[in-house]
């Protein structure tokens, strides 16, 4: 299958840059444009909508440390980004409607190889709830 938009779910540690590197990888073989997502689900949700710090950079929509985080994952890569959407609340919720409103057909993911993550883990609900191809990727701990 070709692939036309990869979306990147984020977390805010150095493991990310696994994922860009995959979705980076994959999109040159394909001809497919790339997208990140970061969602803090740690307050629940503070306010409904996505907020694309790509197209709107001067929005800092969290706390300094993680707009730290958000910024570094930007210049990352050289690949162009086409949208990196921040929000709050539910990381499969929101996921769903960046899928809806860009026409993403591939998510990136990862998933953590710890005790925590087969008690608590954020890519089960993605899993669940998507509506297009994921690809999970294993993360050390």
């Amino acid at each position: 299958m070709k692939y036309k938009h990869i979306l990147v779910a984020l977390d805010l540690s150095k493991e990310s840059h696994l994922l860009i590197d995959r979705a980076v990888s994959l999109a040159e073989l394909v001809g497919a444009k790339v997208s990140f997502i970061h969602i803090d689900g740690t307050h629940g949700e503070i306010y409904p909508e996505l907020i694309d710090i790509q197209a709107e950079p001067e929005l800092k929509p969290l706390n300094e440390p993680s707009n730290k985080w958000l910024t570094e994952f930007q210049k990352y890569t050289t690949f162009p980004i086409e949208h990196f959407w921040v929000g709050t609340g539910d990381l499969s919720n929101k996921v769903s409607l960046a899928v809806t409103d860009t026409e993403v057909d591939l998510i990136i993911c990862g998933h953590h190889h710890d005790f925590l993550s087969k008690i608590i883990s954020y890519s089960r609900p993605l899993i669940n709830h998507s509506l297009v191809d994921i690809l999970v990727v294993p993360i050390s701990s």
